[in-house]
C-alpha cells in the first residue's frame, strides 16, 4: 500500500525560509519583523528503501582520475568585462545569480549577452521573461539594435512550461528574468514566496547540470540592497554577482561575490547609454576625465578593484557649520570611516574640525570600502580646510590608523604602474614600501604620519 501523504501548516519566514508551527512577529533565526506567511506543506514517507534506490540507479561514484573533461570548455563572450568578472567565460551548466537595484541595467547587460552569443555561438539562446511580453523586448534589442535570428524570446511565469521549451529548444544559453517571477503550481505559495524560489531555483539547478546548459536567474533586491529571497538561494547557485553603481551616474560595476570557477575578486566596468551597457577598457582614465583643477579640496586615489587598479578623484568640502552640531557627510565611502579619519586630523593633524561640516565625495559614483584611499580622503579633507590645492600630478596611497601612522597596502607596485601610465609624476605611501621599485617617470616619497604626507602634498 503506498504510503499516504501529510498535509499541515506553517509559517515560513520569507527572509531566511525558517519554518515555524505558529505564526511570531518576530523570526526568531535573522530577526526579520512580520516576515512570516502561512504555507501548506504537504511531506510524504519514501516509497522505497535507500538500498532499492541505489540498486536501481544508473548514477554511481566516479573516481576523479576517470572524470573527463577534455570538452568541457568554456564559452567566451565578445568583450572581455564580463569574461573577467566570471572568471574567463560562462562554465557549462553553470547557474548563475544576477542582482541589483531596479534599472541599474541588469536585464540590458543579460539581453546584450544573449544576442552576443546567440549571433556567434553555435546555439540558439532562449531569453524567458515573466515581467515583459515579447514586443517589449523587441522594443528593447531594437534600441540596442540588436536583431539575431536565434535569440529566442518566451514570455512564461509558469516554470513547467519553462523547463518544457528548455528540453524541446535545447538551447546554449538560458536567461530567466526574473527568477522571482516564475512559479510551480504543485505549490500553493505565491510566485516569489520563499518555498516557491527556493523549489524553482532547484529544478532549474538540475535542468542545467544534466544537460549542460548555463543559465542567468536575475534576482529581485530588497530596499537593504540583498538578493530577495531565501538567503539559501544564493548557495544553490554557482555565481552571484552584484551590478552596482548610482542609477544617476553612467558607470556600472559588475562584483562577483561568489563564483566556484573563478575569482571574487574581479570586476567589470560598463558605461550606460543609449545604446546600452558599454565596456570601459581604461577606467582610471573615464573617471578622472572631468577631474577639477586648481581648485582645493580634491585629490587622487588608487583603489583596487580585484586586480585592476583604478584612480579615483576624491573631493572634499569642509564649511563652519551654522548649527551645534557639525555635519558629517560620505558619498562613496563608509561614513564611519569617514568619522575616524576626522577625528585622527583633529587629534594627530592639529585641525580644527569640531566646528566645521565636512562632505566627502567619490567622482562617477564607486563605492569604495578599501583603507588604502584613506590617505587621499584626509589629503582632500586637508586641502578644502586651509583652502590650498594638492599637488595635481601627485596620487596618495596608504591607510591610517588612529595614532596617525600610514600602514602599508596590497599590490602598491600595480597602483603606481598604473598612476605612471595616466601621467602622474609624484606617488606618496607609507614607509613599510619605501624599497619599492617605481615605474619609469614616478619619483616616489614615502613619509611615516598623515601629517607628513599632507604638508608633503599641498602646494607650498
Amino acid at each position: 500500500m503506498p504510503p499516504k501523504s501529510k498535509t499541515r501548516t506553517m509559517f515560513v519566514c520569507q527572509q531566511c525560509g525558517s519554518e515555524q508551527p505558529k505564526w511570531s512577529g518576530r523570526c526568531p533565526d535573522c530577526g526579520e519583523w512580520n516576515s512570516f506567511v502561512e504555507s501548506m506543506v504537504t511531506t510524504a514517507a519514501p516509497a522505497i528503501s535507500a538500498q532499492a534506490r541505489v540498486e536501481g540507479t544508473g548514477n554511481r561514484p566516479t573516481p576523479i582520475t576517470q572524470v573527463q573533461n577534455e570538452n568541457f570548455t568554456r564559452m567566451i563572450v565578445p568583450g572581455e568585462e564580463f569574461n573577467r568578472v566570471l572568471g574567463g567565460g560562462i562554465v557549462p551548466g553553470s547557474l548563475a545569480l544576477i542582482g541589483g537595484d531596479p534599472g541599474i541595467g541588469k536585464s540590458t547587460l543579460l539581453l546584450q549577452v544573449s544576442a552576443e552569443l546567440a549571433l556567434w555561438g553555435d546555439k540558439a539562446v532562449l531569453y524567458v521573461s515573466g515581467e515583459e511580453s515579447p514586443q517589449q523586448i523587441k522594443l528593447r534589442a531594437a534600441r540596442l539594435d540588436l536583431n539575431p535570428e536565434r535569440l529566442l524570446l518566451l514570455s512564461e511565469t509558469d516554470l513547467e512550461q519553462v523547463l518544457a521549451q528548455i528540453e524541446v529548444v535545447q538551447p546554449g544559453l538560458v536567461i530567466i528574468d526574473s527568477i522571482q517571477t516564475m512559479h510551480l503550481s504543485e505549490l500553493t505559495s505565491a510566485a516569489g514566496s520563499v518555498s516557491q524560489v527556493r523549489e524553482c531555483t532547484a529544478r532549474l539547478m538540475r535542468l542545467a547540470k544534466m544537460r549542460n546548459i548555463p543559465m542567468f536567474l536575475v534576482g529581485h533586491v530588497t530596499k537593504e540592497g540583498a538578493i530577495a529571497g531565501p538567503r539559501v538561494l544564493e548557495h544553490m547557485v554557482d555565481a552571484v554577482l552584484y551590478l552596482e553603481g548610482d542609477r544617476f551616474h553612467q558607470y556600472r560595476l559588475l562584483r562577483g561575490v561568489k563564483n566556484r570557477f573563478g575569482s571574487t575578486n574581479e570586476v567589470g566596468v560598463f558605461q550606460m547609454d543609449n545604446e546600452g551597457m558599454q565596456e570601459v577598457s581604461n577606467p582610471s582614465a573615464a573617471f578622472l576625465a572631468e577631474r577639477s583643477k586648481g581648485t582645493s579640496g580634491a585629490s587622487v586615489a588608487v583603489t583596487l578593484e580585484g586586480t585592476r587598479p583604478i584612480l579615483v578623484e576624491v573631493q572634499a568640502l569642509t564649511s563652519e557649520t551654522a548649527y551645534g552640531l557639525p555635519r558629517r557627510t560620505a558619498n562613496g565611502i563608509d561614513l564611519n570611516r569617514l568619522l575616524l579619519l576626522t577625528a585622527v586630523l583633529t587629534k594627530r593633524a592639529g585641525m580644527g574640525l569640531s566646528n566645521q561640516d565636512i562632505f566627502v565625495n567619490i567622482v562617477g559614483g564607486l563605492k569604495i570600502t578599501e583603507p588604502a584611499i584613506d590617505l587621499s580622503v584626509a589629503a582632500a579633507i586637508a586641502s578644502s580646510y586651509r583652502e590650498v590645492e594638492v599637488d595635481p600630478t601627485a596620487v596618495l596611497i596608504g591607510e591610517i590608523g588612529l595614532s596617525g601612522e600610514l600602514r602599508s597596502v596590497s599590490q602598491l607596485d600595480r597602483r603606481l604602474q598604473e598612476a605612471a601610465k595616466l601621467g602622474f609624476k609624484r606617488a606618496i605611501y607609507p614607509p613599510a614600501h619605501r624599497k619599492i621599485v617605481l615605474p619609469s617617470g614616478l619619483k616616489g616619497l614615502s613619509v611615516a604620519t598623515v601629517q607628513e604626507a599632507i604638508e608633503a602634498a599641498l602646494i607650498k
